[in-house]
Formats: structure tokens, C-alpha cells, sequence
């Protein structure tokens, strides 16, 4: 039972902890000067650490998350078990129902 406690808690910890960490795109201005005068140009934000690899987190966590549940119901074999059909759930949701999308931002140039 303790055993089953703590993995519930690993994985809501996870599970809230993770959107939290993803944040919207930002840029600040700023002014440089080039070919003789002064213009202002926007400098994007550093993508986070989940946004740049989005791939490989999804899938880590299912891996984990599907051998914590196979242990409990299995010992090492469920384990086993769980982390293989943990990372392919994790992998068709990554992959396939939820894709990366790509966004482009245009600079305006004054």
C-alpha cells in the first residue's frame, strides 16, 4: 500500500509540476544601431526546457510512470511490462495525437 501511495504521489507531482513549467514565448525590444542609424529590432526569449525537449519529456514520463503502475501490479516482470506499454501510450500521444507545432513570429523591421 506504500508502495502504491508514493507512486500516486510521484505522479501528481509530475502531472502539476510540468504544465507549470511551460511558459509562452516572450521577446523584449531593443535598440541597435546599423547602417548608420538606430532601429529597434525584437529579441526573442530562450524557448524553456520543456518546450525544446518536449519529445524526449513526454515519453521519460510515460516510460516511468508506466513501470512505477507495472511494479505495483507485478513485481520486475510488471515492471517491465509497464515501462514498454508506457512508452508507446506516451509515444502515440507525442507523436501522433499531440504534435509539436512550430511557431513563427515575424520581426517588424521599422
Amino acid at each position: 500500500m506504500k508502495k502504491f501511495i508514493l507512486g500516486f504521489v510521484m505522479m501528481a507531482l509530475v502531472a502539476i509540476m510540468l504544465p507549470l513549467a511551460a511558459s509562452g514565448q516572450t521577446y523584449t525590444t531593443r535598440r541597435v544601431y546599423r547602417n548608420g542609424r538606430y532601429q529597434t529590432v525584437r529579441v526573442y526569449k530562450r524557448p524553456s526546457f520543456y518546450r525544446r525537449h518536449r519529445n524526449a519529456s513526454n515519453v521519460a514520463i510515460g516510460t516511468g510512470a508506466g513501470a512505477v503502475i507495472g511494479a505495483i501490479a507485478g513485481g520486475k516482470r510488471g515492471a517491465l511490462i509497464g515501462s514498454a506499454i508506457g512508452a508507446g501510450g506516451s509515444s502515440v500521444y507525442t507523436y501522433k495525437v499531440k504534435p509539436k507545432k512550430r511557431r513563427y513570429y515575424r520581426v517588424r523591421r521599422p
